[in-house]
């Protein structure tokens, strides 16, 4: 959980986070507890108001964005059902499928390929396995909808983070009576849309007493990848960001609906009007570093990074790295797609790993580039945003990887929640998308090195060799 507080000019004046934790019960299953999602909401906003009171009075309007595709179940007393079942779980395979059976329209309406990471195969999942709990829903809402409901008591949400359910029909910007039925579900389990600037409601007067601020006005907001895109300016057609947070994205901003959903690429509603968007999504992206840290005995990441730079990398490494840890949804929509180290010799020590998982991890980025493309997709200019983006030798490789320069901008690293702010900022004020959702000031552009694209472009075709003649085996 983070929460930041931009003033008018856009400047970060505060901000204060809480982590989360994922419970994974059983194999391909993510989920988190709702009620820890509001104690974080709670401990970080604690945290603001001790930071900075003057602030947190001055606050004009609350703007909302979070993880996608997470099924938060409540029943009619408005109590929550089961844990919320998150976007990196992959037990519906078999449920996507029974979708686009029982609707064969189904990616034309929704303009993607069912996956088990969106929101609507959770809900059969449930139906089949907990018919108990499933015949208590009464509402369906995404993980910050749900907050949205405790802060202000209504049921809401953008046309960005519904886009990821299965339920919207993406083109026309309103929920599919087709879709909701092939899910046994009606628009009354559904919150009412709103596009990401409008107000859906205010901040209840008791909650904004023990925050210390007015009863402000809440706006609709953005899914976390849309509301990113608006922070960092990428709203024009053609302008794109490759997003290294716990999941990796390359997102690219459209002016018309344009799906391709047979390559696993995604189509979605943008947080601003009349626009939308296109995702390639890799299930684990920073999280392949995180993990690796801990496997290695790092202390935490930049120990790690700081081996991987002392490695030569005027000639490629002999390990390969698939980072499936949480199976992949672009190009390969395989939710049983596992992690793999190709390659090991004994002469391979924990920054060679390091270095491998950076590499793998930027040829799944160059998987999802290649998918783009093959949809007929323009890329002009590419941004960097997350957590992710401080590295400047994973930017190097992703560069050159890609061949691409990437321009990384002020104020990347906050992410969605720059957005959000500025979403709120126009749903509370006349000014237009394009006067405040401007590209950030360039800090530095990190240039493809030609000797690390030349062995890289043979490399990638092999990763891409080692999945298909794996893909079997998982």
């Amino acid at each position: 959980m983070k929460i930041i507080i931009l003033d008018d000019d856009e400047q970060l004046i505060a901000q204060a986070s809480s982590s989360l934790e994922v419970s994974r019960p059983q194999p391909l299953w993510s989920e988190q507890n709702p009620a820890d999602w509001w104690q974080a909401t709670n401990l970080a906003m604690q945290e603001l108001l001790d930071q900075n009171p003057a602030a947190i009075q001055s606050i004009k309007a609350i703007g909302l964005s979070g993880q996608m595709h997470g099924a938060t179940l409540l029943d009619v007393d408005n109590n929550v059902i089961r844990p919320a079942i998150l976007w990196n779980d992959g037990r519906s395979e078999a449920q996507c499928k029974r979708i686009e059976t029982s609707e064969p329209n189904s990616r034309a309406i929704t303009g993607n390929i069912a996956m088990p990471g969106f929101t609507a195969p959770k809900l059969v999942w449930v139906e089949e396995n907990e018919p108990d709990n499933f015949a208590k829903v009464a509402k369906v809402l995404l993980p910050k909808d749900y907050l949205r409901f405790l802060m202000s008591g209504d049921f809401a949400s953008d046309m960005s983070d519904s886009a990821g359910t299965l339920w919207l029909d993406v083109e026309n910007r309103q929920w599919s009576k087709a879709m909701l039925a092939a899910t046994n579900l009606t628009e009354d389990h559904m919150p009412t849309l709103y596009e990401g600037t409008q107000i859906t409601g205010t901040l209840k007067p008791e909650l904004a007493k023990k925050w210390g601020m007015q009863a402000v006005p809440i706006i609709a907001g953005g899914g976390d990848n849309a509301a990113g895109a608006a922070g960092i300016g990428v709203i024009n057609p053609n302008e794109a960001f490759l997003s290294l947070g716990t999941s990796g994205v390359y997102f690219v901003a459209n002016e018309s609906y344009r799906p391709n959903p047979d390559s696993a690429v995604h189509t979605f509603c943008h947080c601003i009007e009349n626009t939308w968007h296109q995702m390639s999504v890799i299930l684990s992206a920073a999280s392949c570093l995180s993990w690796v840290t801990k496997l290695t005995g790092y202390q935490d990441e930049e120990s790690l990074l700081v081996d991987v730079e002392k490695l030569d990398f005027s000639t490629p490494s002999t390990v390969t790295f698939l980072p499936y840890l949480s199976g992949e949804r672009t190009p390969h929509n395989n939710p049983n797609a596992q992690g793999v180290f190709f390659g090991l010799g004994h002469n391979t020590d924990s920054a060679e790993l390091g270095r491998a998982v950076l590499e793998g991890i930027a040829f799944a980025f160059a998987d999802g580039q290649q998918a783009l493309i093959a949809a007929g997709t323009q890329i002009d200019t590419v941004s960097v945003i997350g957590g992710g983006s401080v590295s400047k030798l994973w930017g190097k490789i992703l560069a050159s990887v890609l061949n691409k320069p990437l321009s990384y901008r002020q104020g990347a690293e906050v992410g969605p929640a720059y957005g959000a702010a500025r979403l709120a900022k126009l749903g509370t004020s006349k000014l237009s998308p394009s006067d405040v959702c401007l590209a950030g000031e360039i800090n530095h552009v990190i240039d493809p090195d030609q000797t690390m694209s030349s062995y890289y472009s043979k490399q990638h075709k092999k990763y891409q060799k080692l999945y298909q003649n794996l893909k079997d085996c998982f």
